[in-house]
């Protein structure tokens, strides 16, 4: 599994975790907690964590194709939810 993380200036985070969380669970499997949220897609995996004034953003997938593709849904999902500070900046980096 490949990873890659985004840390991104907000100080909403733990809002949007809980709606992202709250959007996907009617398909996926989602695990929340207070500020925290693992998504569970099909070869990937995405867990976001509030921190004071940020969000971090962790993807694992499978390959580098599915790496790619859900670095863009985490972010235009995230922008949808965040529309009043759209598009939000995500400096991904890579993982371990």
């Amino acid at each position: 599994m490949i990873e890659t993380t985004a840390t991104v200036p907000t100080a909403h985070g733990a809002k949007y975790v809980k709606q992202l969380c709250n959007h996907w669970a009617h398909k996926l499997e989602v695990e929340q907690s207070e500020g925290v949220g693992t998504v569970r897609f099909p070869a990937a995996a995405a867990t976001m964590r509030a921190a004071g004034e940020r969000l971090v953003v962790t993807i694992g997938a499978e390959d580098e194709a599915t790496l790619e593709r859900m670095k863009s849904v985490l972010a235009t999902h995230l922008d949808r939810f965040a529309f009043r500070e759209a598009p939000l900046p995500f400096d991904w980096q890579p993982g371990r």
